[in-house]
């Protein structure tokens, strides 16, 4: 008896499982005539918001619960077809539709006007009205991610890359997919939010980085600026449009039994970065139900795509509101001829609830969530639930992708001679060829073997130790780190820092990497940092306290020690001398330290981290610290405090261009150890850094009381673009503009202590040191020229020419 009701309550919760699963519809859609396939048409039910989209194959899948509906098939161009169907099983549906055409309906046009300009206007003053009336609406969408390239990608927690080649000819396949499922919301003005609740990715491509949703990447050309490469493109129905676009009717064919009036549109002046391709506008009522765009070479950063190519359609409706029920993207691009590489993304968005009620509460910090089960759905949920189905391509990408990364890799298969790293396991790795040697004018020649160990226990647990043999010092250095990250999204951390190490004097004020000195002191007899040895312990605690606020607590305790020029040897200019190594305070230094971070940006949970973003708006950061040593309490060889604090501001300007600002003060009161004071940030002679002072050198300047202001406006092309100025209003390069001040001072007491460093001369800027430059550079390449004048306190060369670059 009890295995018959054992038996009955499975059947039951079976039977209740499928129902609320429902049934599959799929089939094609296709052309009656010519049986060629209609890709990204419309499914819908009537009366009601289910519907769906084709993919690029005209194949469609449809989830229903058991009951009786009406499916209408639809194409800009093409009768629509409507079937009615009782659903208690899985269905295969097949539409074939028929081509239709409506003569040019009646358009009320001024003598010599174009008529497409009234029907633009009208479509105008029709989207002001939708955008009215829409105060809120919540969605769910589908969004599948392809990634093409001819060889295979890497990838890690927060990004994709590619290899390059002297000359990429190989044919595109597919090396990366993604999709996921998500539910999104919004409310005037501004509030938004999106919930990812299902994740499916190819085995080479991290959970991480599967968070482009069909809500949060769309573009949607009811707004009036699209924002494509960081740059805002006008919408062709902005309240603006008409000033930009020029406009033709080519033809009036039917949608849904409604004619519609396709309009093609351009550029007025094709130096203007704008959409060029197709509009789909309503008869009578002026709607826009399709675009299908592209972009023009003028917004085609220095010409590396060779085909951004957008598709959307939109549906009506509560109260009449068109909004969008789909996103198509297509990409193809060549990176300098060396990597060819594709991108497509299909989007289906339904569900709709138009102006339905949201409590403000609802929106937070948060704007993307990834759910903690999106990454735990087996293959019966997609199978059930994945509303554009797979091409043939896509299905056997996934197999031949996840075959190979399930195969184990051996040690040589992760090696390469020209990398900083080499893998050893997937998240322990040690240093690569170019980074085993290094020479300075302390140690000569060095030998570096470095071990790293990453995002263990659930990514929370990271290790490494730094180790390196000079051979003129003749002498062992390591450096051991360890942290440990608390909190459901580890917003909190926990690391610890012991070391004998060689440091770099200053170097919170050196921009360059350790090539860069070796490359210099091995060539040019030229070693531009001073060094000093460090033994000792540092403690830190740090973690979000509330959204907006980050704090801090540390402790260090350490003993520093001079150290001196040890090797004369350089492959060239041999006559010459490096200079000598700087003085610095030696004795025991043991401080406690307190520190805050103030960030109004939102964030992205991506079901491991938090992640800041700014949604391509302004925004300012604010952080500070306090430093405070005291020989009675804390067995340290001298009294201190330093205070620090540190603004930053990205404020957009006028189209895609930014101003930039970094403020940074630093006040000390008792005296300062010649290695803890500041330097102003400078450079190599001939070389230059973003937010530096580049008529100053690497640690010309140092003080205790320390205050700047670094500020850059990167114009990009746009200057070019508004004057333009033949060939460079199309040469795609880019501008950037730059204003520098400096305050700096050094206490009595500080001097006494370090009098002799710096051959106890201390310059100092009460009145401020001004520098003004600009640079230009292209936008595909990773350097810039800069030129760049002091206005004041003239000390040789006050006129800089120097290249700057992140490579560097």
């Amino acid at each position: 008896m009890t295995k018959h009701i054992i038996s009955i309550i499975f059947f039951v919760f079976l039977q209740l499982a499928l129902y609320g699963q429902g049934y599959t519809i799929t089939g094609t859609i296709t052309d009656r005539e010519n049986k060629r396939p209609l890709s990204f048409a419309n499914i819908r039910v009537d009366s009601s918001n289910i519907g769906t989209s084709a993919n690029i194959d005209g194949t469609y899948v449809l989830k229903l619960k058991k009951g009786n509906y009406k499916l209408i098939a639809s194409y800009i161009g093409y009768k629509s077809d409507t079937i009615n169907l009782s659903v208690n099983m899985d269905i295969p549906i097949n539409f074939k539709l028929l081509r239709t055409s409506i003569k040019l309906g009646e358009v009320t046009v001024l003598p010599s006007e174009n008529p497409a300009l009234e029907i633009i206007k009208r479509a105008i003053k029709t989207k002001n009205i939708r955008n009215k009336k829409l105060n809120s609406y919540e969605f769910n969408a589908y969004t599948k991610g392809i990634i093409k390239t001819t060889s295979d990608i890497s990838t890690s927690d927060n990004s994709v890359g590619m290899g390059l080649a002297i000359k990429d000819t190989a044919d595109l396949k597919i090396t990366g997919l993604f999709e996921n499922e998500s539910k999104g919301y919004f409310k005037k003005p501004d509030n938004y939010k999106e919930e990812i609740t299902a994740q499916k990715q190819s085995a080479n491509f991290p959970s991480s980085i599967n968070l482009l949703t069909g809500g949060r990447m769309i573009q949607n050309f009811y707004s009036d600026d699209i924002e494509f490469f960081g740059r805002p493109i006008l919408s062709p129905i902005a309240d603006n449009a008409l000033d930009f676009y020029y406009y033709r009717i080519l033809d009036t064919i039917a949608y849904n039994n409604t004619p519609v009036f396709k309009i093609h549109f351009e550029p007025d002046d094709k130096s203007d970065p704008g959409f060029y391709g197709t509009l789909f506008i309503t008869d009578s009522t002026f709607n826009l139900i399709k675009v299908d765009v592209n972009l023009n070479d003028a917004a085609n950063p220095g010409g590396i795509f060779k085909r951004v190519n957008v598709i959307q359609q939109y549906l009506a409706y509560d109260e009449n509101i068109y909004m969008p029920i789909d996103y198509r993207l297509f990409v193809k691009g060549n990176v300098l001829g060396m990597a060819k590489f594709g991108f497509e993304v299909n989007s289906v968005l339904y569900d709709y609830k138009i102006n339905n009620k949201i409590d403000d509460n609802f929106f937070d910090m948060v704007v993307l969530k990834v759910m903690p089960e999106a990454d735990k759905k087996d293959s019966t949920f997609w199978k059930l639930n994945q509303k554009i189905p797979n091409t043939l391509e896509e299905v056997e990408a996934y197999k031949r992708i996840d075959s190979v990364e399930a195969l184990p890799r051996t040690f040589w298969n992760r090696f390469s001679w020209f990398s900083t790293k080499v893998w050893i396991s997937d998240d322990f790795y040690t240093n690569g060829t170019l980074n085993l040697y290094h020479y300075n004018k302390v140690e000569g020649s060095a030998l570096n073997l470095d071990l790293y160990y990453n995002d263990s226990y659930n990514k929370r647990f990271s290790t490494s130790l730094e180790a390196d043999y000079g051979f003129s010092d003749k002498k062992f250095k390591w450096d051991f780190n360890g942290e440990y990250l608390l909190g459901e999204y580890r917003t909190t951390k926990v690391s610890l820092n012991v070391y004998d190490r060689l440091g770099i004097l200053f170097k919170e004020s050196d921009e360059y990497g350790n090539l860069i000195s070796t490359l210099t002191s091995l060539f040019g007899h030229y070693d531009f940092r001073n060094y000093f040895y460090s033994k000792g312990v540092d403690f830190k605690l740090s973690g979000a306290v509330f959204p907006i606020l980050d704090l801090g607590v540390g402790f260090t305790n350490r003993t520093d020690k001079n150290a001196k020029v040890n090797t004369e040897y350089s492959f060239f200019a041999k006559d010459k001398m490096f200079s000598p190594n700087t003085v610095i305070y030696e004795g025991k230094i043991v401080a406690v330290s307190g520190t805050f971070k103030l960030d109004f940006r939102k964030f992205i949970e991506n079901g491991y981290f938090r992640r800041r973003t700014s949604l391509g708006k302004s925004y300012f950061t604010l952080d500070g610290e306090v430093v405070i040593s005291n020989k009675s309490k804390m067995t340290s060889n001298l009294d201190f405090q330093i205070y620090k604090l540190n603004f930053w501001a990205h404020i957009n300007s006028f189209r895609s261009t930014s101003f930039e600002i970094y403020a940074k003060g630093i006040h000390s009161n008792g005296p300062i150890p010649y290695q803890l004071m500041t330097a102003l940030p400078g450079n190599i002679t001939a070389l230059g850094k973003d937010f530096t002072f580049r008529t100053v050198g690497i640690a010309s300047y140092i003080g205790d009381r320390v205050y700047t202001i670094t500020t850059q406006y990167r114009f990009n092309d746009e200057i070019f673009k508004m004057l333009k100025i033949p060939f460079l209003k199309d040469a795609s390069l880019k501008l950037d503009a730059y204003f520098n001040v400096a305050w700096l001072s050094t206490s009595d007491e500080s001097k006494k202590l370090n009098y002799k460093s710096y051959d106890n001369i201390f310059p100092e800027f009460i009145e401020p040191l001004y520098e003004i430059g600009f640079g230009i550079g292209h936008v595909l390449l990773p350097i810039k020229l800069e030129f760049t004048w002091r206005l004041n306190h003239k000390e040789g060369n006050s006129f800089v020419i120097a290249i700057n670059s992140v490579a560097l």
